[in-house]
């Protein structure tokens, strides 16, 4: 291996680190807890080495994100495979995300809460972020119901999953309904 190459491999590792790092301290103590400093000292390198991976936080927020959709579309595709029929892959879906946003909140938060810096919906929305709504539209193109264009199902879908996910954790919706709310939700939008 090539000095050249093991710098690399050595960057990628305190890059890989430092996203760990702060998805971590952000799972267990909150987004406010994530600061340079913080994270410089946890994994024992300087701010300087620090910013010489990311910006800021924005950046690195950014980069949960991302690893965060790339995390939740390969739990939805494994949830839909194991599914028999499109009903079946349609509550595997929901039931797969909704787990993801509970089980991740600071990930989830990341993603659709937060500014990452991430462009989405655009040209230049990053293949994660692409992949992760690919992963719902594979599935949700199958139900959308005639005359419906499957990309704008796929968002009417997620939106509302969105909503139940983000009004379940803040307390405003019970948690023990969640099972209906899913059945309520796939019985009137899903057409098989």
């Amino acid at each position: 291996m090539s000095v050249q190459e093991r710098k690399q491999r050595e960057r990628a590792d305190r890059e890989r680190l430092i996203v760990t790092t702060a998805r971590e301290l952000a799972e267990h103590q909150g987004w406010d807890a994530v600061t340079t400093r913080r994270l410089a000292e946890r994994i024992e390198y300087s701010q300087p080495v620090l910013y010489s991976h990311f910006r800021g936080k924005r950046e690195i927020i950014g980069a949960v994100a991302l690893q965060g959709a790339t995390e939740m579309a390969a739990a939805v595709r494994a949830a839909t495979a194991a599914a028999d029929g499109p009903l079946a892959r349609v509550y595997a879906l929901a039931h797969t995300y909704l787990d993801f946003a509970a089980r991740n909140p600071a990930v989830y938060d990341a993603l659709f809460q937060l500014d990452g810096g991430l462009a989405y919906a655009r040209e230049d929305t990053p293949e994660q972020l692409k992949d992760a709504f690919a992963a719902l539209l594979e599935c949700l193109a199958e139900v959308a119901g005639d005359g419906v264009a499957p990309g704008l199902f796929t968002e009417v879908f997620w939106a509302s999953l969105h909503g139940v996910a983000t009004l379940t954790r803040s307390g405003r919706l019970p948690p023990e309904e969640a099972g209906a709310r899913v059945e309520l939700l796939v019985d009137r939008l899903a057409k098989a």
